[in-house]
Parts: structure tokens; sequence; C-alpha cells
């Protein structure tokens, strides 16, 4: 079984189905003990590989080789991956979504943004006219075998949302994401719309949507919820209170309880789980 089809008969079952932003392997090491479903978010990536914000910085081959070696330590965990615009291009947009799928992706988002994009929950998008957006939609479409195809759009103006939510939902991509919703009843509004097609909900901490439980989702008839920073931003809240404490301490390391704290015993042993997952996997996984 192919991980496009694995991953879109979760999304066909009951419930709301979560992925969790990961941005590096240890983030991803992480996650893969708390969650079956991982999404390569491009405000991580780009924060994690260049130290830049989301606006549009990242490097198709820089994404996909990281792709890999998530695919590599694992195998069994869904990877739906931020392609942003397609790399601007429709013929790169083609490329890179050959390359992911051969690769082991479960899935991709292709964004309706035009340059310079920004995070979804930021200020001062601009999308591409419709027309546009649709034709590099449907080369990918008609690039991907059996690769899960999330279309989004970032549109703000309420008309043009739910018009393009509409047509979105029109095409064979497998999932509708509308970034930015600011409330309950729009994703009602945005629900009816698109009908019977599976609806995508990206969560972010500090951004423009409502923040809800996965038995809520479920109630809104939401299909698959995007967790895009947790990760990162725990990280970056926790390396922060460890080094000032470090500095407060003179220099003087924390000591570690071995049973419950994180220390050189208890990172190897996460690493050493990879090692394990890719020997337990059975050949032909995927293909």
């Amino acid at each position: 079984m192919t991980y496009g089809k694995k991953l879109r008969e979760q999304i066909a079952g009951p419930g709301t189905t979560p992925l969790i932003g990961v941005y590096d392997m240890y983030s991803a090491s992480i996650a893969a003990d708390h969650y079956d479903g991982m999404f390569v978010s491009g405000f991580g990536f780009a924060a994690s590989h260049y130290g830049l914000p989301d606006i549009g910085f990242i490097a198709w081959p820089d994404m996909m080789a990281f792709v890999q070696r998530l695919r590599g330590a694992f195998p069994r965990h869904h990877l739906l991956v931020d392609i942003d615009d397609g790399y601007v291009d429709p013929e790169v947009a083609c490329h890179v979504v050959e390359g992911l799928e051969r690769i082991g992706a479960s899935g991709v988002i292709l964004e309706d943004q035009k340059r310079p994009r920004r995070c979804g929950h930021a200020d001062g998008k601009q999308v591409l006219p419709l027309h546009e957006y649709l034709a590099k939609l449907e080369m990918v479409l008609a690039t991907r075998r059996d690769l899960v195809v999330v279309a989004r759009t970032d549109a703000t103006d309420e008309h043009d949302i739910l018009n393009r939510a509409k047509t979105l939902a029109a095409t064979d991509a497998d999932v509708v994401l509308v970034d930015g919703v600011r409330s309950v009843e729009w994703i009602r509004r945005i629900r009816d719309v698109v009908g019977d097609k599976p609806l995508l909900f990206n969560q972010i901490a500090g951004g423009k949507s409502p923040r809800l439980s996965l038995t809520e989702l479920a109630e809104l008839d939401v299909d698959v919820a995007i967790y895009s920073t947790p990760c990162l931003f725990a990280a970056h809240e926790a390396m922060h209170s460890a080094l000032a404490e470090l500095r407060a301490a003179d220099g003087r390391l924390p000591e570690v309880d071995t049973a419950t704290g994180v220390g050189v015993r208890a990172a190897t042993e996460l690493l050493e789980r990879n090692i394990a997952r890719l020997r337990d996997e059975p050949q032909g996984v995927g293909g």
C-alpha cells in the first residue's frame, strides 16, 4: 500500500486526523513517540534550516533532502509536506511532487499565494488569480500518482474565500485548506461550500484561528488538523529558559534526574528508536 493511500484512508476514517509539525530530525523523533502523523511545516523548516522567517526563502532541494531523511527514520508515519506555492514555477512544482512521492512523502500542500509569500497567519498575504493557481494545481494533480494533494487558499476577502474554497473542492485535490480561518462560524461556512470534500484546519500558537480540540473539530466535520509549530515553540521556550538558568548558575549544569530527566541516556535512547524502526520495517512498504 502506498503512503498516499494510507494517509487518504486515515483521513476518510472517523474523527479528525492530527498531523504534528516537525522542524528537524530531533523534533520528529519526539513527535513520533506521541503521534503517527507528521507535518513538515514551512514555518518550522525556514526557521530551523535557515534561521529566517517563512516568507519564501526555502529551496526545494533542501526540503526534499529533509523529507528523505524523515522517511528513512520513520517508515510508518504519515508525512504531509508544505511545498508553499510549488516554488513559483508550475514545472518546478511538478518536479518536486514527483521527487517527494518517489522518496515516500504521503502528501503535499500547494497554496495559491503570490510572491513575496507569507506565513498563512500573517498579514499582507496576496493570492494569484484563481485561473493561474488552478492551472498549476491541475498540473500537479496530473503528475502525482497516489500522493495526497491538499489545495490551499490564502484568500482574505470573504467572498473570495468561499468562491475559492468551492472551486478547489470541485477539483481532483484530495483535501481543501483555507488558511487563517478566524472563527468557528467561518469553519462552518467553509464546510458548507466544500460539500463532501475533506477539510483541513491549520492551528498555530498565536495565529489568527481559534484554538480548538480534536473533539470540537470533529464535531465541525473537519477531517485533518495540522499543528505547525508546537515542537518549535516549545523548544524555543525551553532553550531560552535553560540557557538563562545556566547563566544564572555561573555555568554549572543542573543535576539530571536519571529516571525522568533528559540527559545523555534519555537522548540516546530516543535516537536509538529511529534505528530500531528502520530495522523492523518490512521490505517494500510504501511502494
